[in-house]
């Protein structure tokens, strides 16, 4: 709320350097700010008063916007990658595999590492369950297994994790 929008009786009023000016009508605050050029802004409503700031409105707002746009950059966003696997893979498709899950995590993002099984692979799905045991023992170095293996439907899925 600003200027004339705040209807409160009393208000406890901060001056444009900061120094506390006591507690006095909203009326003789508003008059204050008006003096010195500047806006009154609620700036702590569920106070008993209300603290009331002398300041320039349209530089507060700006000066709001830019933090949070700060904060978001500050965030990191984690994806997660996918790398897709069959049952009767050989060694060196493995190994490629490998590396780039081995890529991905390093770069901060989760990996779900699918193992498809199609026609008459779904009859030993059981058996195919080593795939991706020895795919986690390969990355132990740089990931931990954040969700088991995990049968759905045509597919067994894994979650792995960097380290920390």
């Amino acid at each position: 709320m600003i200027n004339e929008q705040i209807r409160d009786k009393e208000v406890r009023l901060i001056g444009p350097d900061g120094a506390q000016l006591g507690i006095m009508s909203a009326k003789e605050a508003m008059f204050k700010a008006q003096e010195a050029g500047l806006d009154l802004v609620k700036i702590a409503p569920q106070a008993k008063p209300p603290v009331c700031k002398i300041i320039d409105y349209g530089k507060y707002r700006y000066e709001l916007a830019r933090k949070e746009k700060e904060a978001k950059k500050k965030q990191k966003t984690i994806d997660v990658k996918e790398v897709r696997l069959s049952p009767n893979i050989d060694t060196n498709d493995l190994m490629t595999k490998v590396n780039a899950a081995r890529k991905f995590l390093t770069k901060g993002d989760r990996v779900k590492v699918t193992l498809r099984f199609r026609g008459r692979e779904m009859a030993h799905m059981a058996s195919s369950k080593h795939v991706l045991d020895d795919f986690a023992d390969m990355l132990k170095d740089v990931a931990t297994v954040e969700k088991a293996p995990k049968v759905e439907g045509r597919s067994m899925t894994m979650f792995l994790s960097e380290k920390r």
